[in-house]
């Protein structure tokens, strides 16, 4: 009921550090298995979910100070690291080291200032 209302899926088992701040109504998906570090923004529209084949399976694990702007989407067994900051409509496969923001389909490192401020 709570996720027809509120157009935000959540699992319980899903991992969530303390902070944890959705900055919009509806189209959020969090993958039951994801890892959210503390302090973490995310807006409308975000995926965190599954991705990849055989070994290469899994969702993301994302660490402190991470933005995930609007529509962006975060798959696969990839690790992103600290203060990073992910540009709307973005599309992240692969692992991010930490205060790096990035942006595109699918995202490449555009620089280096992290999420400060943003969060």
């Amino acid at each position: 009921m709570i996720e027809i209302s509120t157009g935000i899926s959540i699992p319980s088992s899903a991992a969530i550090g303390h902070s944890f701040y959705v900055g919009h109504f509806g189209g959020v998906i969090i993958n039951a298995k994801a890892i959210i570090g503390n302090n973490c923004n995310i807006s409308q529209g975000v995926t965190i979910g599954v991705s990849g084949l055989n070994e290469s399976r899994g969702v993301p694990r994302i660490g402190n100070n991470v933005y995930l702007g609007a529509n962006s989407v975060v798959v696969g067994a990839i690790d992103i690291g600290d203060d990073v900051l992910v540009s709307a409509c973005s599309l992240v496969v692969k692992n991010v080291e930490s205060h790096h923001v990035v942006s595109g389909v699918p995202a490449v490192i555009i620089s280096s200032k992290g999420s400060k401020g943003y969060i």
